[in-house]
């Protein structure tokens, strides 16, 4: 929560939700002994609560794509700092850069540590690290550009003390680089640690050093077929009753997981190695190579070799150690593998009691629209739930249910869009946020209430999923006015598409707001749900009586293939929707597509009365930048407004629906009377003037008289009058000073019409966000006055464009609790709770 006073009033701003999908890298989520897991959020570092299903905040900081993260202690490590306050997160972007973060799982606050000295000159691509003390820990990352990096860092004991981190080591592995890492101690050794490196040389590498680095290469092992794509070292196991031995699980892009044996041989030396170069039978094979550690020898064999996925294995991970004690101080490890591959399944692998051989004992898996399945797999840190991280930036959680044997059912976590989030928008009664993205998506999100949250605030959820487009989405506008619930969208193609809500939607909103929806009819509506269509371009409806007869029909035909595509059946929903239901069972169907456009829509809005949208497109000429105004209801073409020779980038209509405002590429802005009679829409040029000295990219109209304010590249908010007396002249009345970026969003929030105060909402180019006092002038002419009321916390805002802006209401009245929306390039869709006392 962040608090500011201005003109005697307080303001408070809290951070009501963050919805953002997963970067679609490997190695880019982290699930810590804190129980939070951490993720790659476009340039931010999230953290998200798997408990809540809520992401808790946004880390600022990277200037690239974050690619990798990894928690200190890690949750293999998590015994040896039982009683740690504090742990600590690394990431790494596609920059070279590496970060530290401190979380302190008491305060539960977050705090920026440092930022390692850049030794990689390219993408950092992964992590490994173990914990050598209670606060000593030495780590690994690797990068791009053919460079393995070995650090150390040393954790804060006192109060006063401060975390350090130095380089031990840089070890060069030439042209193919390495994309998988893992680190630990040999059996029984104190002094020395093996690092296992995998890439694209298809070849596991082990290197041999001590606490203060000095790895050198001690051997390779070769068996797969392709790209070394995950490693991960086990605790030292007793097999057999014999002596102690260290595991290593690999997976490849072979499709194949395999299962290595370090076990100890003895005390040697250099002289007393064998040189085996010539051994090239059948048990040289078998046993694989020996290496030293210091001065103890091991050979290293291959345990077993694991089929089942049908696609890359992107990610191979130990069972988490199980404490063996009441304390916790000794811990054993459980023999249990979970992979995760891109045939959409994730597995988990046993030993056979009776045999010992390695079987997969569990297989879970999600249903897409993509072909494309999961970058990663992890264990929680008791091993009772497992997550995995897939191609369309989702995430998927599974739990135990039963104690006796193995029941894994499919849990809510968070969701979000995984590329830039262009638009937004709220319901006509402001129980949900839609918005659209590059990802090809349009989603709702809502606050879900129940009987256990009534009286407290309910946790937001995606609760639809309404479009899956085979095109970039950029702009969207909710259907205002009376009737069931509708919003138009256009996207990467020359056509807007409308769409209305299904009978599934509406029972599950009620069940979302605890009440019944803005819309009372739900019966009228005959239309079930939609499914997509080949393409994935138009949804098809699917309406109540055909559901019974596709039931029967799946039952009696069955399903082909795991590849067959099954029909949505759309249900409404009692509880928030997990990934499943989302993609498949939330679509709205299409009800009209609209033509006229000569290229890509860029924009779009709808006037308050519900009768008229207007929509513009990417243009570089007068004809083509032209605004087409369509009649709701009909969907005909009902006026198309020249004005502009470029895009169009925001278009809005004044709160009595009489002007329509536009501001473009061209630097300019356009205002157009709008006049309605009976049947007919008239449409007149009031005025154009060339307003800033950039691209204007956000408009917003004042919602108790016509003044409205521009935010432009050229880091200006510039508020304008209308005159009423002849409505045919528009007057600069103010100037805000100076920001410190560019300006890319507005949204005028009322306070109180006798005085013609209000809040405006300002959000720039790097994703900060500040609100603005405006006041005065009465008369749409007279000058006004404006004073920052709030500037946001940056771990409150976005860490790249903010797109749009949207309070849920344009007249706040009497209420001193608003909310208000916003979206940007980090991929992430964030409310605001702001508070006046």
């Amino acid at each position: 929560m962040e608090r500011s006073c201005f003109d005697g009033v307080n303001v408070e701003v809290e951070r009501l939700f963050i919805g953002a999908g997963c970067n679609r890298v490997v190695n880019n989520v982290s699930w810590g002994p804190s129980g939070l897991v951490a993720f790659g959020a476009q340039n931010a570092v999230g953290v998200f609560c798997p408990k809540s299903a809520q992401i808790l905040t946004t880390l600022p900081g990277h200037k690239a794509v974050v690619n990798c993260t990894q928690w200190l202690p890690s949750s293999k490590d998590a015994y040896k700092v039982q009683h740690a306050v504090k742990h600590y997160l690394l990431s790494g972007s596609a920059d070279g850069v590496i970060m530290l973060w401190e979380f302190h799982t008491i305060e539960r606050k977050w705090r920026h540590v440092l930022q390692i000295p850049e030794i990689h000159k390219r993408s950092v691509t992964c992590f490994t690290g173990i914990m050598l003390s209670e606060n000593i820990g030495i780590f690994a990352s690797t990068s791009s550009d053919g460079s393995i990096a070995v650090w150390e860092i040393v954790l804060p004991i006192g109060i006063n003390d401060e975390c350090k981190i130095s380089c031990l080591q840089s070890l060069s592995v030439g042209s193919k680089p390495v994309v998988a890492l893992s680190m630990a101690k040999p059996p029984d050794d104190e002094e020395n640690i093996v690092l296992a490196t995998g890439g694209l040389d298809n070849k596991i590498h082990l290197y041999c050093g001590g606490h203060k680095g000095k790895f050198v290469h001690a051997c390779e092992l070769k068996a797969h077929m392709d790209w070394i794509r995950s490693l991960d070292f086990s605790l030292p196991i007793c097999l057999d009753g014999g002596k102690k031995s260290l595991l290593l699980v690999s997976s490849s892009q072979d499709k194949t997981i395999r299962i290595w044996k370090l076990s100890l041989r003895g005390s040697s030396s250099y002289s007393e190695v064998p040189n085996r170069k010539e051994d090239i039978g059948l048990t040289s094979f078998i046993e694989g190579p020996l290496f030293l550690a210091g001065n103890m020898s091991y050979q290293v064999s291959l345990e077993s070799l694991l089929v089942g996925h049908e696609d890359w294995v992107y990610s191979v991970m130990w069972h988490p150690p199980l404490s063996a004690t009441s304390n916790g101080v000794e811990c054993y490890q459980p023999l249990s593998i979970l992979s995760a591959s891109m045939d959409k399944t994730m597995m988990i692998w046993k030993p056979e009691k009776i045999t010992g051989i390695w079987v997969n004992i569990v297989t879970v898996g999600e249903l897409s629209h993509s072909a494309l399945g999961f970058y990663g797999g992890h264990w929680a840190p008791d091993g009772e739930s497992i997550l995995a991280h897939g191609y369309g930036g989702s995430f998927h959680l599974w739990k135990n249910v039963d104690l006796d044997c193995e029941n894994w059912k499919p849990h809510k976590v968070p969701s979000g869009h995984f590329a830039s989030v262009c638009d937004i928008a709220w319901s006509k009664s402001g129980e949900y946020v839609l918005s659209v993205s590059n990802d090809q998506t349009t989603r709702a999100f809502s606050p879900w209430r129940d009987e256990l949250s009534l009286g407290t605030r309910a946790p937001w959820h995606e609760i639809a999923r309404p479009q899956v487009h085979g095109h970039d989405i950029n702009c969207v506008a909710i259907i205002k006015g009376a009737g069931n619930h509708k919003f138009v969208s256009g996207a990467e193609e020359k056509v807007a598409r409308v769409f209305e809500a299904p009978l599934s939607f509406l029972k599950t909103l009620n069940h979302a707001v605890f009440q019944k929806s803005s819309f009372e009819n739900p019966q009228d509506v005959q239309i079930l749900g939609a499914n997509m269509s080949a393409l994935g371009l138009s949804q098809k409806p699917i309406y109540a009586q055909a559901v019974s007869e596709a039931s029967n029909r799946v039952k009696d035909e069955g399903l082909d293939s795991l590849e067959t595509i099954p029909d949505a059946m759309p249900v409404d929903l009692k509880e928030p929707p997990v990934e499943e239901q989302l993609a498949w069972h939330t679509l709205w169907p299409e009800s009209h597509k609209l033509y006229g456009h000569g290229n890509e829509l860029f924009s779009l809005c709808c006037d308050h009365e519900g009768k008229l949208v207007a929509s513009s497109c990417k243009a570089q000429s007068v004809a083509v930048a032209e605004i087409w105004l369509w009649e709701v209801g009909s969907w005909k073409a009902v006026g198309r407004l020249q004005s502009h020779s470029l895009t169009v980038t925001k278009i809005e209509f004044s709160h009595d629906d009489s002007f329509l405002l536009a501001v473009s590429r061209d630097r300019q802005f356009s205002v157009f009377a709008i006049e309605k009679s009976g049947d007919e829409i008239s449409h007149r040029l009031i005025t154009k003037q060339e307003a800033h000295k950039r691209i204007i990219w956000a408009c917003s109209w004042n919602p108790f008289c016509h003044q409205f304010a521009t935010g432009s590249r050229d880091k200006t908010v510039k508020i304008w009058g209308v005159d009423n007396s002849t409505s045919s002249s528009v007057k600069q009345i103010a100037s805000l000073p100076n920001f410190k970026d560019s300006v890319t969003a507005l949204s005028w929030l009322g306070r109180d019409r006798s005085s013609n105060t209000g809040i405006l909402a300002v959000g720039m180019d790097e994703g900060l966000i500040e609100l603005w006092n405006v006041s005065g002038g009465v008369n749409p002419l007279l000058p006004i006055h404006a004073v920052v009321a709030l500037r946001f916390d940056p771990y409150l805002c976005h860490v790249s464009m903010v797109h749009r802006l949207a309070w849920s209401s344009d007249d706040a009245r009497d209420s001193k609790t608003m909310q208000l929306a916003s979206c940007g390039g980090d991929h992430c869709v964030r409310v605001f709770e702001v508070r006046l006392n």
